[in-house]
């Protein structure tokens, strides 16, 4: 028991280190994107993907981001299967001030 209790304990520290090092890694739009997902979107990027793929077709949108739209969705692709992966919330470790 204190063995699987271990192991466990291993295998959080080696995903905490992961997000870490993943965070560290983004760059200032990445950063931006988190910050817009937990403040304006309710945490979520389903909404916010909504809003930037209705912009590139033409149709109402709620939020005006850059002119970078289709590098933004990428970014929100990397990141949302990040979160998935590691089960974390990027806005729980990127500092949204």
């Amino acid at each position: 028991m204190a063995e699987t209790s271990a192991n466990n304990q291993k295998g959080a520290n080696h995903a905490s280190k992961t997000v870490n090092d993943f965070v560290d890694r983004l760059s200032n739009e990445h950063r931006m994107l988190v910050a817009l997902k937990s403040q304006l979107y309710g945490g979520s990027w389903e909404p916010m993907l909504d809003d930037l793929k209705n912009r590139l077709a033409g149709k109402p949108y709620i939020f005006k981001l850059a002119n970078r739209i289709e590098e933004d969705i990428a970014r929100i692709e990397q990141m949302r299967k990040f979160e998935a992966e590691y089960d974390v919330d990027l806005a729980d470790y990127v500092d949204l001030k």
